[in-house]
């Protein structure tokens, strides 16, 4: 089985820096494997146990993202690439998507399985994986739990629905994308470091994927984020303690009446 696990750097820290353009800087930033990715590289490496196969992990942004693929790999995948292009910045989930469709359509074509992590913790937009399958004409699922079993035609799926788990069989090529799974991805060993610092990790820009330019980066991102700030902490409220025979229900609609006025509510 080929398989393909599309993966995102994030930023290491609570200081997240910003572009003029309101995107997050990702250049000279600690960066870390997005949490939820971890978890569709460890399924992708249980189904290649199980089943057999080959996987290459991929990611697009600066060069600095090649250590994630190093970590990727030293958990069991097989190869990786980065798609890197200065043309790349700035992209929306619409862009990044149409990009890493290309890159997969182009570099392995003949790909069975796409696995991605269902949120980026510094987006949390859930899309792009969803918008990967749409580009490529792949089905999908969002919010998979676990890969039950897969086969050369079909790979069946437990994913999380609002009011349980529902079971899922999909036909292949298709695209599935992880929610946090009942297991812990798998720490790295010491030999799989070693492995994965000799590999070589091709790098691929636009014309190498085949992409036209006024598709990707800030040309291709049809969504703009207008501002980009933190949000402000939250006062820590006060606790009132009920005690029969006293004033603190008096005091507590007091306070209410007090915070309702502040804000206009009455």
């Amino acid at each position: 089985m080929e398989i393909a696990v599309c993966i995102k750097q994030v930023p290491d820290t609570n200081d997240i820096k910003w572009t003029e353009n309101n995107t997050i800087q990702r250049e000279g930033v600690e960066s870390i494997i997005n949490p939820f990715d971890e978890y569709a590289i460890e399924s992708a490496v249980r189904l290649k146990e199980s089943v057999g196969g080959h996987i290459t992990v991929i990611t697009m942004g600066p060069n600095q993202a090649e250590d994630i693929l190093r970590k990727a790999m030293a958990m069991g995948c097989d190869d990786a690439f980065l798609v890197s292009d200065k043309k790349f910045s700035g992209a929306d989930t619409v862009a990044t998507s149409k990009t890493l469709a290309q890159a997969i359509k182009e570099k392995i074509p003949k790909v069975d399985l796409i696995i991605c992590g269902q949120f980026a913790t510094d987006g949390d937009t859930a899309q792009t994986g969803p918008s990967i399958a749409q580009n490529l004409d792949f089905p999908q699922a969002t919010y998979v739990k676990e890969i039950i079993v897969a086969d050369d035609t079909t790979i069946t799926v437990k994913k999380e629905i609002e009011d349980g788990i529902e079971t899922l069989k999909i036909k292949l090529p298709a695209l599935i994308c992880m929610q946090k799974c009942d297991y812990e991805p798998r720490i790295p060993r010491i030999l799989g470091y070693i492995k994965a610092q000799d590999n070589n990790i091709p790098v691929f820009n636009a014309e190498a994927i085949n992409i036209d330019s006024s598709e990707v980066g800030i040309k291709g991102s049809p969504t703009y984020v207008s501002k980009a700030f933190r949000p402000e902490q939250k006062k820590r409220g006060e606790i009132i303690q009920f005690t029969p025979n006293d004033d603190s229900i008096q005091n507590l609609c007091s306070k209410i009446k007090d915070f309702l006025s502040q804000e206009g509510g009455v």
